[in-house]
Formats: C-alpha cells, structure tokens, sequence
C-alpha cells in the first residue's frame, strides 16, 4: 500500500476553519486513492481537532530542529509527502529531500501567504496593493517552497494566474485545486428552509485570521448601521471559533449585532440565516464561508476580496461591491426581495456545482499525481530553479536548523 505523510502546519479543525475543510478533503482523496495515511505536527492539538484516529490515520507530534524527524521519516519510507504550507516545507522539506529522495514533495500553499501579508501591509497604509507589496520576504520564502516542490497545490484561480502569467512560474510545479464539493441535487435543494423559514444576517470565520477580524469590524462600523437603519428588527448574526476579548466586545444587543462564537454545525446556523455577509477588505485563496453559504441556499452580498477565485464567468450568488452603501443597500434587497434571493440561491447551486465539483477536480489530480510518480526523475530535472535552490550553498534554512538543535543540546 502506498504511504502518505502529512505534515500539518495545525491539526485539522474542519469546523473551525476552511483550511481545515480543505485538509479533509485532501485526506479523502488521498485515501480514496488507497494510501495509508500518517498525519504528523509539531503543533499543539487542540479541543477542535478532529479525531483522525476515526479514519484509521497515524498521528505522530514531530518536532522542528531535531534529528528525530530523521529517523521517523527513513522508517516510515512514503512515497508521498504533504506539506501543508509553505512554512513545513521550509522546516523539514530538507529532511525528507535527504532521508526519502524518491519521496513525491507536494506542497498545499492553502492560499498564498505572501500575497495576503503584502494586502494586508497596503491596508494597513492605506494604499492600493501593487507588486512592491506582493513581493515581500514572506512571498519570496513561499515562492522558494514552490519551487523546491514537486508540485504546489494552488487554490484559487487568480493566484494561479498571478504565479503562471506575473511570476512565470511554470505550470508543469503547479495544480489548481480548489474546495471539493459535492454536487447539490434538486431533492437536496428542496430540502432546504425557504425564504419565509429564514430570519436574520449571519457571518462566519475563524477570528485567528486577521482579516475576519477586520471584516467583522468593517461590518460593524460601517455597514450594519446602514443595513440597521432600514431593517430595525433584522439582527447580524456573527460566528468564528477563537474569538478574542476585541471580537466579544464589538457584541450589542441593543443594535442587533450578536457575537455568536463558535457555531458547532455551520450548516445548521448558514440555513437558518436568510443572507450572509463577507465584507472581506484584505486576503487571499477561496473563502470557505461563501461555500458554505451555497451550500446551505444563502444568497451573499461580498467584496471583491471575498469574491476572488470564486465564480469565473458565472453568475455569483449576490452582488459584489466595494461600496458601503450599495453594500448595504443590495444586502436589503436580498432580504426583503424574495424573487431576487431564490435567482441568486440558484446562481450558488450552479457555481458549486460547476465549479467545485469533487469528482472532477479529484479526476484531475489523480492523473497529475500518476504523471509525477511515474516520471519524478525527468519532472525534477526540467526543474532548474527548483534544483537551485536544493543546492547546499542555498540551504539557509537547514543549516540554521541544525544549528538551533546543536544549540538546544544539554
């Protein structure tokens, strides 16, 4: 049987966060394909994690700086190495390249880190994002990991763009494979609330991610006063796990804006809410709040930033704008308008279905996959920047690292 290593920036939190959807549904293709998985982190486990034991995975604590990694690796032999993010293949991409050279490096980039730093920095000072902010150090580091792999799975349509036409990185290092759905069927639709069963806005996201926080923040300041003012009875609904002391106190009852928490089963709040906002200002890669709001048959009203990747040439699930008062002004619309939020419903069913159907994009990383494994040789040769980079003289990091553990020696 084919073995599988997973490096986990995080343990999966698939109700916490879309990244940890995401690595669930990478597991599944992967096992779908019959490898026998172990998933391995240096990161504490937290209360949300899920139990993979339940999908008979290995999890093993790893530590950074440490030869023990060595020999945990040389004994597990995989075939296959996944890192998630770029920062895994950073600190142990070296290692796997000198224990298990014939290992398939595959880096999941979840969305480009870079490229949301450099939007969040241009926020920050209030400018408009340009290459000088997209080429900082952390997309330099996470452009280096693209290239020492043997493939980057890439997320979104627009990065994949920004890396293949901007960057001129070659398409033979890179996979595009967003969020893997299900297909939504009429009896599934029809079992969903209606118009008249939903009450209320809702947001989501997880609040260690800088830009739900500003989001939230932007919602509350700016535009939920707007939509207040015309809906007095309509109440914003705000859920996100890890929500600090600044989220809680944005909480006003008086005003209808409720923080929620942590929402156990986001299906069931997404379907009793009637519209969702994504007032994204900064970010990057596919946003899993939007999904889970087609998913569930809730029309969206989004910024450019939320949008992203998103639809291609069909027609969103709402509107999209930068504007706080068209913002608003189509957020009540799709509240009041009951027409208008069954045709925007449907445009979500047909994006989904379109789109991010699994088995498609499953079809198409399993042929990707078999290419490499069949040709690894010959793949990493036409390699050059990545073969550069592998080069001792350019290995900071590893040096670094076996510097730190000679260091930590008692």
């Amino acid at each position: 049987m084919n073995q599988l290593l997973i490096i986990g920036y995080v343990w999966p939190e698939p109700k916490s966060s879309a990244a940890g959807s995401r690595m669930m549904q990478l597991i599944d293709t992967f096992q779908s394909l019959n490898y026998h998985i172990t998933f391995a982190s240096p990161c504490e486990k937290k209360d949300q994690a899920y139990d993979l034991a339940k999908l008979n995975i290995n999890t093993v604590s790893i530590e950074v700086n440490s030869s023990s990694f060595d020999d945990f690796v040389t004994e597990l032999k995989p075939n296959v190495v996944l890192f998630d993010r770029f920062m895994m293949e950073e600190q142990f991409g070296w290692r796997v390249s000198e224990n298990c050279p014939n290992a398939l490096r595959i880096l999941d980039t979840e969305d480009l880190h870079g490229l949301r730093k450099g939007r969040h920095q241009a926020f920050k000072d209030n400018k408009p994002f340009d290459r000088t902010y997209l080429l900082n150090d952390t997309f330099k580091r996470e452009l280096a990991s693209i290239y020492r792999s043997d493939l980057s799975l890439i997320i979104s349509e627009f990065e994949m763009e920004l890396l293949t036409n901007e960057l001129k990185v070659d398409r033979s290092l890179l996979v595009y494979l967003p969020f893997m759905e299900d297909r939504i069927e009429e009896e599934v639709e029809g079992q969903l609330p209606n118009f008249e069963a939903r009450q209320h806005f809702i947001t989501i996201g997880n609040f260690l991610h800088e830009p739900n926080y500003q989001a939230v923040l932007y919602l509350k300041k700016t535009i939920w006063p707007l939509i207040r003012k015309q809906l007095p009875k309509a109440e914003m609904h705000v859920y996100g796990a890890y929500a600090s002391q600044k989220v809680l106190q944005l909480h006003n009852e008086r005003e209808g804006f409720i923080i929620k928490g942590f929402a156990d089963d986001v299906n069931q709040v997404m379907q009793q809410a009637k519209v969702c906002l994504a007032s994204l200002q900064f970010g990057a890669g596919l946003k899993g709040k939007l999904i889970d709001a087609m998913k569930n048959g809730t029309p969206c009203v989004m910024s450019q930033i939320a949008a992203e990747g998103m639809f291609g040439s069909l027609e969103p699930n709402g509107c999209i704008t930068e504007n706080p008062m068209e913002f608003a002004e189509q957020a009540v619309a799709l509240y009041i308008d009951e027409s208008l939020w069954k045709t925007k419903q449907q445009n979500g069913f047909r994006v989904l279905n379109t789109r991010f159907d699994k088995e498609a994009h499953k079809r198409e990383f399993t042929n990707r996959l078999q290419k490499l494994l069949d040709n690894l040789q010959n793949h990493r040769l036409n390699n050059t920047i990545g073969q550069m980079l592998q080069h001792q003289t350019l290995q900071s990091t590893k040096y670094m690292s076996k510097w730190i553990e000679e260091k930590n020696r008692p």
